[in-house]
């Protein structure tokens, strides 16, 4: 009997113990979480969406009517014919867009003329624009009061026809070009010009500010001896991209 007994009791001391289930009861922070992981992952396909590089937008026809453009909150109406760059040949904001006129026309060059008798168009014939957003730099108008005397030379030239040359030292950092202005006031013409080279005739820069928009308009040196009517064909190109409303 001590027998038996002594090795039941050995077995229920051997024997596994059973421990009790936990109950898991509801986490009270659970749904929280689900929230805050459901909104990130919504904010995450939003933000991919809105970065993820799109194919550009077929560029508009070169005989559609002006485009509405918006450069720096400035509203232009471009032709599609004088816009250079294809890219660039479409209505909404930009941040930049290229532009060709023909001389004295005033007209978008024919893009599918691109040689003539075997030879590239003269570049003389057209005048260059470019739109694009300003970059805060100073406008000429305050550079020609404050900057650029400073860099002035002698030698300053007054023609019969009204214009006025002062070159710009060597060493500076406008070193072989030419302030170009009406003597009667820069506020009715002023270039920066380079001097004719030994393979070039020399090109004029000319900058006007429209807001936040700033033009650049390029054009050959050889022009200044008829620098009256490029002023007015300049006023007259930018009273078309912005028509009055």
């Amino acid at each position: 009997m001590s027998t038996l007994t002594h090795s039941s009791h050995h077995a229920h001391r051997n024997a596994p113990r059973r421990h009790p289930r936990k109950r898991h009861g509801h986490n009270p922070l659970a749904a929280p979480v689900l929230l805050f992981a459901a909104i990130c992952t919504i904010a995450a396909i939003y933000v991919a969406y809105v970065l993820w590089p799109r194919w550009p937008d077929a560029p508009v026809a070169l005989d559609a009517p002006s485009l509405p453009v918006n450069i720096g909150g400035v509203a232009f109406n471009i032709e599609p014919a004088a816009i250079r760059i294809p890219l660039q040949r479409h209505a909404g904001t930009q941040n930049r867009v290229d532009l060709a006129y023909l001389w004295p026309s005033l007209v978008p060059p024919d893009p599918a003329i691109k040689i003539v008798d075997g030879a590239p168009v003269d570049p003389n014939e057209r005048l260059f624009a470019t739109i694009q957003v300003s970059d805060g730099t100073m406008p000429i108008s305050e550079r020609v009061q404050t900057i650029y005397p400073r860099y002035l030379g002698g030698n300053v030239k007054t023609g019969d026809d009204g214009l006025t040359v002062k070159p710009f030292r060597d060493g500076t950092p406008y070193q072989g070009e030419d302030l170009v202005l009406d003597a009667a006031g820069p506020d009715r013409f002023l270039a920066r010009c380079s001097r004719k080279g030994v393979s070039n005739s020399g090109t004029c820069l000319m900058e006007r500010r429209v807001g936040s928009a700033e033009i650049t308009l390029r054009f050959p040196r050889d022009w200044l001896s008829d620098w009256r009517n490029v002023g007015a064909g300049i006023d007259k190109l930018m009273a078309r991209w912005r028509p009055a409303n």
